[in-house]
């Protein structure tokens, strides 16, 4: 009867520790506010990517941005693989080689230089590969030195796998406290007698664990271009740690840590001390480890108290012994029978019974929250997602999953302060991320079905593109309710802002809304010629072109978008678009071509060269619609009447009516008339680069206006008057997104 009650009294109390154990906080790497990883590289500090991340100069993480994934480099051009809080960062760097053939030579010798830290000649090796080959390597920087080793073979089949003594493979140690190496190699018959089987010499510097030589390196060009990790050992200052104790402000070593002296005491390292875990070189970076929660340190019937750098083992009450495997344990007295231990046991077990039906509701709650996400994360899309990105791979793969939490947080529950604007697909949120980047968190319709389709055609779309004027999308949130897109976030607002609010604070020069032209068509251009497979935008209009802090175009919103491969010129769609910007030939036809994205292109030129809106129900019935009004003014040599006068000036007269020539030609009603994306990103970009000229405009008339005007046919010549259009428009009035706008 004790031993059954021992041992329900035990299993209580390992469900109380479970259910009331706290977890400590994860311990930070980086400093608040500084970026903690690059790509796949965690960057602890006193490591850091600039400003004040890194503790100096030397300790400078560049985080190249343009890889995918993003790579770290460390003296300029060596790429950090590893960097740990003990004193070791890990680098890669390139072999040399030597290669012959029967009428020439090959090399290229590798050298290697450290301004402050070391290689560890521990970890490391110099290594040479060839049958007539002799290798040296030598340093001036830290302890000058040189050495090398010598390998030869008369056959490839005299060699063994694994082994590095000299034939076909040779080793040996690189000095204490070294920051350089220059690598020469040469041989001594120009591996004339082994040059079928082995016609090149190669040498490195390599962790030893990281490679191991095999008799098919002997064989080809593997090792040109090919790099290896090399293990190297950091420091602080210069100074031992009693020297720089003296120094409080800018002594590293942090609460809950200890200094550690290099081995000639020129500088010096941080341990968190015995029972702490983290960063030392960090405030609040060592944190303490709860020994209760990791070790399980006592008896089983024992309670574990966690303590400040260590922990305490206590029996309950009723036995006796110290708690702790290591010792007696705890054990029931020789009156075990009496009413008070029956009294404790009850208690004890009644506590547990209800810690046990706590526990039970919190995993049942725990489960449907799971199966709901995995329910919202199938009717959002999330089989279709998987489905189409198993089908393109070898694109891009750093676009991340968030968690539910995670955008919560960044939107402070998607509060209504945090809108940046709505349109047909859904609301855009402002968002700052736990790492403070601020990002746009573009959240989709609820409960619209229609949408989910539309929602995984934009990722799959931002999926392939790379592009500097496209937004980047930076991930997903597919578990909530609502699917979620996360992007970069562009600061200074959209163009149809900057063209329309009278409380924009910067004006548009013509200058600026060409350049922002020539990018957008550049952009397109590259979507429609460039990309892998070809995308048509399907909704180019003002307010889906960002501007950065340098006003630079950042195309968005590719919910409407379109893969178009490569054996199809056109596709059957559900007409979808903005109207005003409509295709009017895709309109009545349904067939979607890159033409399509010309004509709104044409829309948006004409918006810049005017300053108005694409769609004003002040003007008359006819005129509406800015591309028929501009379509007309321009039949009728009165443009300038329509021009925006804060750009129109005698000297850029010229280069407006080329534009509106151009925009002319991008409205035409027969999309093989138009030019092609590329044609017009080409001549807007000479039309950017040609000198200005001045032009009086009281002079405009006659044969110039005409040249400059030029003669075309009417774009809407093909039958479709103005009537045709309404009809046009009733047919998918359904299906077309509205710009409403109010008249200048």
């Amino acid at each position: 009867m004790g031993s059954i009650r021992s041992l329900v009294l035990m299993q209580l109390m390992i469900l109380l520790n479970v259910i009331l154990t706290v977890k400590a906080s994860t311990p930070a790497v980086a400093k608040p506010g500084c970026r903690s990883r690059c790509g796949d590289v965690i960057i602890p500090y006193p490591f850091g990517t600039g400003r004040d991340c890194n503790i100096t100069a030397g300790f400078f993480i560049n985080c190249n941005t343009s890889f995918i994934p993003h790579k770290p480099f460390f003296g300029g051009n060596l790429e950090v693989i590893d960097i740990s809080t003990d004193g070791q960062l890990r680098i890669l760097s390139h072999a040399s080689y030597d290669c012959y053939n029967t009428s020439y030579r090959n090399w290229l010798f590798y050298n290697f230089r450290l301004f402050e830290f070391s290689i560890n000649n521990n970890k490391n090796k110099f290594t040479a590969i060839g049958c007539d080959t002799y290798a040296v390597v030598q340093g001036s920087y830290g302890q000058r030195y040189t050495t090398g080793c010598l390998s030869l073979c008369n056959n490839i089949t005299d060699v063994s796998n694994g082994s590095c003594s000299g034939i076909g493979c040779c080793q040996t140690s690189i000095p204490k406290d070294v920051k350089s190496y220059d690598i020469s190699l040469s041989s001594y018959a120009n591996h004339t007698n082994v040059l079928l089987e082995n016609p090149c010499s190669y040498a490195f510097v390599a962790e030893i664990d990281n490679y191991t030589f095999s008799a098919s390196d002997l064989h080809g060009f593997e090792f040109q271009g090919k790099q290896f990790p090399i293990t190297l050992d950091w420091k602080i200052g210069n100074k031992s740690c009693n020297e720089a104790n003296m120094d409080v402000n800018n002594f590293a070593c942090k609460e809950y840590s200890k200094c550690v002296d290099s081995e000639n005491n020129s500088g010096y390292l941080c341990k968190c001390l015995e029972g702490y875990v983290g960063n030392p070189y960090l405030t609040n970076g060592c944190q303490d480890i709860n020994e209760c929660e990791s070790m399980s340190p006592c008896n089983g019937t024992a309670r574990c108290t966690n303590l400040p750098g260590t922990y305490n083992c206590s029996c309950p009450v009723g036995y006796e012994g110290d708690g702790k495997k290591s010792g007696t344990g705890c054990s029931l007295p020789n009156n075990c029978s009496s009413p008070l231990i029956v009294a404790l046991g009850v208690g004890i077990g009644f506590l547990g019974l209800l810690l046990g039906i706590v526990l039970l509701c919190w995993m049942l709650r725990q489960r449907q929250i799971s199966k709901l996400r995995e329910a919202n994360f199938q009717k959002n899309g999330g089989i279709l997602l998987r489905e189409q990105l198993s089908k393109r791979k070898g694109y891009r793969e750093d676009v991340k999953v968030f968690t539910v939490e995670e955008l919560e947080k960044a939107t402070s529950n998607y509060n209504e302060s945090r809108i940046l604007g709505q349109g047909g697909q859904g609301t855009m949120y402002k968002g700052i991320l736990a790492d403070n980047q601020i990002v746009a968190i573009k959240k989709s319709i609820i409960g619209d079905p229609s949408q989910v389709e539309q929602f995984i055609n934009e990722i799959m779309v931002l999926y392939q593109i790379n592009h500097r004027n496209v937004v980047k999308l930076l991930g997903c949130c597919l578990e909530t309710q609502v699917p979620l897109l996360v992007y970069e976030y562009i600061t200074n607002g959209t163009l149809f802002h900057h063209m329309h609010n009278d409380d924009a604070t910067f004006y548009l020069s013509w200058e600026t809304r060409l350049r922002i032209a020539t990018e957008t068509a550049e952009t397109l251009s590259y979507l429609h010629y460039a990309a892998s497979i070809p995308i048509i935008h399907r909704d180019i209009k003002l307010a889906n072109i960002l501007l950065d802090d340098n006003y630079t175009a950042k195309v968005s919103d590719f919910g409407a978008s379109r893969l178009i491969p490569s054996d199809q010129a056109q596709i059957n769609t559900i007409v979808q678009g903005t109207f005003g910007y409509l295709d009017l030939e895709y309109m009545l036809s349904s067939l979607i071509t890159e033409k399509s994205d010309v004509y709104s292109f044409g829309v948006v030129l004409m918006q810049l060269l005017t300053g108005q809106k694409v769609v004003c129900f002040k003007r008359s019935e006819e005129n509406r619609v800015l591309s028929m009004y501009f379509t007309s003014l321009m039949k009728e040599d009165h443009l300038l009447d329509i021009l925006d006068p804060r750009v129109l000036n005698d000297e850029n007269v010229g280069q407006l009516m080329e534009v509106a020539t151009l925009a002319r030609r991008c409205v035409r009603v027969k999309g093989e008339e138009r030019p092609t994306m590329k044609e017009v990103a080409h001549e807007l970009a000479g039309l950017q680069a040609m000198p200005k000229h001045p032009w009086s405009k009281s002079n405009l008339v006659g044969e110039e206006s005409e040249y400059l005007l030029g003669k075309f046919p009417s774009t809407y010549d093909d039958g479709v008057t103005s009537s045709s259009i309404g009809i046009g428009y009733d047919s998918i009035k359904n299906k077309i997104t509205f710009e409403l706008e109010s008249a200048r």
